[in-house]
């Protein structure tokens, strides 16, 4: 059976569709204006309008068309962004043309999981060294057990010191000295200087901003004036009017911890002195500021609620508990340390036990691993 088409347009105006995309092999393309079925190779003939014809050959073939690639991924069918909401009609090389480019996405990223696969499975470094495991994690938690040790030590320590009676302190106290009676309990009597009173600041207390005192104490009979941190305030009694109870007048007897003042952090910004400003406590700074020894005293209070509640409404400051308040958190990383170490221990036990597959088989064998 012979069939003879007149020349249609099915892609851009003008064009002839490629061969691979006619759908009879006996169809012909000829440039006559009628239509002509010769099924007996007689002169019988039959004539159908053009406007029937085109219609006719578009539809069937799309339909063959799109029923030979319903195979492949939806996602190809998708109407590209500059295409869609428009009357430019679609050609079937731009359609075959985003079934080949959906295929070479689809090889392409097979083959990078696969690439990736086989590094993850087997680093490069790794293989040529021959290193599976390093001592890094072990070494540290060996580290941690050693610092748990000596601070165990050094609390117990302390500890010792805090239960033993106070001592009275000496009239000259040597500065150097002062770390091997870090947490003695100690005692002195003298008169508070509340005109060289100076506040470190601001800290926080129960979630309330406020200040640390310190006041100068004065022990005469040419004995040393030392520096006493009295306790906390509140910044609402900053100014000494505003808190009168809390200045003691007359003779007094301190009693605290003799202690090395904490030190700053790179945070932390520097003193000004000279406008009454100290962000952390630097004994050498103050000592000076006041004419006084660089001698650190923390006065101390028994811890009780209500007393406490009364101190901070009448201004008078807050003292510290006799207590040692170190961190120990080394226990923690010593189950850190030990515990990474033996989960990746067990993750390389696995990675090494593990069977590659056929695709990491190939890789390994193209790269010459």
């Amino acid at each position: 059976m012979c069939t003879e088409l007149r020349r249609t347009e099915l892609g851009r105006a003008g064009s002839l569709p490629p061969k691979r995309d006619w759908i009879r092999s006996d169809a012909k393309f000829l440039p006559g204006p009628t239509f002509f079925l010769d099924k007996t190779k007689s002169n019988l003939k039959l004539k159908i309008q053009q406007s029937t014809v085109v219609k006719g050959a578009c539809s069937y073939t799309m339909r063959q068309f799109f029923s030979n690639l319903r195979r492949t991924a939806p996602s190809a069918w998708t109407v590209p962004p500059k295409v869609r909401n428009s009357n430019v009609a679609w050609s079937f090389d731009s359609i075959c043309a985003r079934c080949r480019l959906q295929q070479r996405r689809q090889f392409t990223q097979s083959r990078q999981l696969t690439d990736s696969l086989s590094v993850v499975d087997h680093p490069a470094k790794l293989v040529r060294v021959n290193q599976k495991h390093g001592p890094g994690l072990i070494i540290l938690g060996c580290w941690q057990v050693q610092r748990l040790d000596w601070k165990t030590k050094l609390i117990a320590k302390f500890e010792d010191r805090l239960v033993r009676p106070p001592l009275p302190l000496p009239p000259r106290v040597d500065p150097d000295a002062i770390s091997e009676f870090d947490y003695r309990r100690v005692y002195a009597t003298g008169h508070y200087n509340h005109e060289k009173e100076m506040l470190v600041g601001p800290r926080m207390r129960d979630g309330e901003d406020g200040f640390i005192v310190v006041t100068p104490l004065e022990r005469g009979d040419d004995q040393s004036t030392v520096l006493v941190n009295r306790g906390w305030i509140s910044r609402k009694h900053m100014a000494q009017k505003d808190r009168p109870e809390g200045l003691p007048r007359g003779e007094v007897t301190v009693e605290g911890l003799l202690r090395e003042p904490w030190q700053k952090n790179m945070f932390t910004p520097e003193n000004k002195p000279a406008e009454g400003k100290f962000y952390f406590p630097d004994i050498v700074q103050m000592a000076e500021l006041s004419g006084s020894q660089p001698v650190w005293i923390e006065s101390t209070m028994t811890p009780d609620l209500l007393q406490f509640m009364a101190c901070e409404a009448k201004g008078i400051p807050i003292g510290r508990a006799p207590e040692v308040n170190l961190r120990n958190n080394h226990a923690q990383y010593i189950f850190t340390w030990f515990g990474l170490s033996f989960a990746t221990s067990v993750m390389m036990w696995m990675l090494v036990r593990k069977k590659p597959n056929e695709a990491l088989r190939r890789v390994r064998q193209n790269r010459n691993w």
